[in-house]
């Protein structure tokens, strides 16, 4: 998947359906969560996920076509931005066989410390992965 160097597949599972058939669009949702967590594993080094130190602030996703049961699913993930806090990511969704664009979709994670309950800056070292892995300038 050009541009993103993150990515994994997702088996779309008849529970993620709708009565039309169809992927329900609150399901995107854990599929680019996926990838998120993916990131954050490959890029980062964290493996537990009470390790990551990240709050999803916003998501917002974009549906192009609809994706069925049985489907598999390929989706990117990506760093677009970073600020003192923040990090602006973006995804893609494909469907494997066909590559048919099924969805994009942003998301805005905030570093977040859970012993104060609050935000706080991104760590340097993990702002130094993420602008060396996905060429952030």
């Amino acid at each position: 998947m050009e541009g993103f160097r993150v990515v994994c597949d997702v088996h779309v599972r008849f529970a993620d359906t709708d009565a039309l058939g169809h992927v329900n669009n609150a399901v995107y949702l854990n599929y680019i969560e996926v990838a998120r967590v993916r990131y954050l594993q490959e890029v980062l080094g964290r493996r537990e996920v009470k390790d990551f130190g990240v709050i999803l602030a916003r998501a917002e996703v974009d549906y192009k076509s609809p994706a069925f049961h049985h489907e598999t699913l390929r989706v990117g993930c990506r760093v677009e931005s970073l600020g003192g806090s923040s990090m602006n990511m973006s995804y893609r969704v494909e469907e494997k066989e066909t590559g048919r664009l099924v969805a994009l979709a942003k998301t805005v994670l905030v570093a977040y410390d859970y012993a104060l309950a609050r935000p706080v800056r991104i760590p340097q070292d993990a702002r130094e992965r993420m602008e060396a892995f996905d060429g952030i300038a």
